[in-house]
């Protein structure tokens, strides 16, 4: 991974967006210099007893400020290492063991620090002491910041697929920094663009135009750019989420591109392919498939791949990828039913859509064309 360089700090306005669930429902606060606004987190913060837990790229720049906000709280800090590959059952059963050594009790709190590999986990690990505890994500990634932190997902890996066991659990807060973007290493930075781009893809056919004019600004990482990106991708999601918690109908639309990139992310081995490069390349061939069968203009895939072009994200396969290997690691999505695939494609930018029992002859040809 390429080398982080620490970046002063420079307080700014802070955005807040809610999450509507009720009893349930929290802020989501965007703004550089947030995360030390101890005043504003701590708050969320409901015990005594709060376990940061963060991995040994992201603790050296950030734990320290968060410690600090944590004064005369007792808390514990847990670092695992950096990468996909270590988000697993085992390393959420250290997760589960440091709380016990905090001899944490059901007010206590879990802090997840860093991307998304952290924010899934550590909140997993939260979902399951004493059946649920307060969490609060602190997302230091692009990816994490517009996507995984945002909603109450949690989970981990097993060899046979990505996300296979895991919880809802909604967080307590969301706090986003917009300065810890800039001690992220281009492709990790590049890779959460992929997840922006999914938002205009999806359902705002408008906020793609947005990105297609901004893009030089977005891969040049211009602050009022970045931050507007970030703002509508949160509030995008925040308002499926408050309709469909549980992802019982729309929800299901977020995972655009993500049943193509799952199975990508586990045939190269996790970590080979960042998330946001094979959710690039499974949108891309998502919607190349719905121009296969006919459902949407095969125009708007070319500016979908254009724009994924723009921002440095890849589009074709990997080399050496097998359709038919790839295939039944599709059918160990979360969203099929009945051992039937039922694939996010849609209808043109925008106009994204669920759909059963696309035939493996079509999925096979999408796979071998790239």
């Amino acid at each position: 991974m390429a080398p982080h360089v620490r970046i002063g700090c420079r307080m700014s306005a802070v955005r807040q967006l809610d999450v509507a669930l009720g009893q349930r429902s929290y802020p989501i606060w965007i703004g550089a210099g947030v995360l030390h606004d101890a005043a504003r987190w701590r708050a969320a913060i409901r015990g005594r007893h709060v376990l940061v837990v963060s991995n040994t790229t992201v603790a050296p720049l950030y734990l320290d400020t968060v410690l600090a906000g944590l004064d005369g709280l007792h808390s514990a800090h847990l670092l695992l290492p950096d990468g996909e590959q270590h988000k697993s059952l085992a390393r959420c059963g250290e997760v589960l063991e440091a709380l016990a050594a905090l001899k944490a009790n059901r007010d206590a709190c879990v802090i997840a620090l860093g991307g998304g590999v952290i924010g899934d986990l550590a909140g997993f690990a939260a979902a399951c002491w004493m059946r649920g505890i307060d969490f609060l994500q602190v997302p230091t990634t692009l990816l994490a910041q517009v996507d995984s932190s945002v909603g109450g997902k949690t989970g981990v890996n097993l060899p046979a697929g990505k996300n296979l066991v895991g919880a809802f659990h909604q967080p307590r807060a969301v706090v986003i920094d917009t300065d810890t973007l800039n001690t992220l290493p281009e492709r990790e930075y590049g890779s959460g663009l992929a997840e922006v781009v999914k938002y205009g893809a999806i359902g705002d056919a408008a906020f793609f135009a947005w990105l297609e004019a901004h893009a030089e600004a977005l891969s040049a990482r211009d602050g009022a750019a970045v931050a507007e990106a970030i703002a509508r991708s949160c509030l995008h999601k925040a308002g499926v989420v408050a309709r469909d918690e549980r992802e019982d109908g729309e929800r299901a639309l977020l995972n655009f591109g993500h049943t193509f990139g799952h199975a990508l992310e586990t045939a190269s081995g996790y970590g080979q392919l960042l998330h946001g490069e094979a959710v690039a390349i499974g949108m891309l061939l998502a919607a190349r498939l719905s121009a296969d069968l006919g459902r949407a203009p095969a125009a708007d895939a070319d500016r979908l791949e254009q724009l994924l072009r723009r921002v440095g994200l890849p589009v074709a396969l990997p080399p050496g990828s097998d359709a038919e290997a790839l295939l039944p690691l599709m059918y160990l999505d979360k969203k099929n039913l009945s051992g039937q695939l039922r694939l996010i494609l849609w209808r043109g930018l925008g106009a994204a859509e669920i759909v059963p029992d696309v035939a493996d002859r079509a999925i096979r040809h999408r796979l071998r064309e790239g």
